[in-house]
């Protein structure tokens, strides 16, 4: 089983988000046993909590229901996936410095990336933005860069693991 976990600052916005996505993707193409995926926060500070209210209705009004709680990244999430999925730079470094203490060695570049990495619409580091500050609308652009950069990523993963799709889109 690959498994994928989606991280960001706070875990009640964009890895909660992304998570729903990649789940949904998963599912849509029959793949719920060959890939998993979690999401955590580097701040434990919404440990427990739902996602945002407005990260709930975005996801709802694209048929996906985001039922996660947050939760903060641990070192044993460190073992336990096989690719780390950050929003932003600063998670990025977090992560990495996390990863560095832990281990004494840097993450792989194929075990710890961006999320936008996988974004077709961009070239170059582009950071999921943090719509926690913003409007109904800034969450909405946050569904989208995270579904179209989950459908690239889940792509890389079947060709990479060689992975049967059970159904076709």
């Amino acid at each position: 089983m690959v498994k994928v976990l989606f991280v960001c600052l706070g875990n009640i916005c964009r890895s909660p988000v992304a998570e729903g996505v990649f789940k949904d993707l998963i599912q849509k193409h029959g793949l719920e046993d060959k890939i998993d995926c979690d999401s955590a926060g580097t701040m434990g500070w919404h440990a427990g909590q739902a996602p945002d209210h407005r990260a709930i209705k975005s996801a709802l009004n694209h048929g996906i229901a985001l039922i996660h709680k947050g939760r903060e990244i641990t070192t044993a999430d460190l073992d336990d996936f096989d690719h780390i999925v950050v929003m932003d730079e600063k998670n990025f470094k977090d992560v990495h410095a996390l990863y560095y203490k832990v281990k004494q060695i840097p993450p792989p570049a194929e075990k710890l990336f961006l999320m936008r990495d996988y974004d077709p619409n961009v070239k170059g580091v582009f950071e999921v933005p943090d719509p926690y500050y913003g409007s109904e609308k800034d969450f909405e652009e946050v569904f989208q860069i995270v579904e179209r950069s989950g459908k690239e990523l889940l792509g890389h993963l079947i060709e990479k693991y060689k992975l049967v799709k059970e159904k076709e889109l």
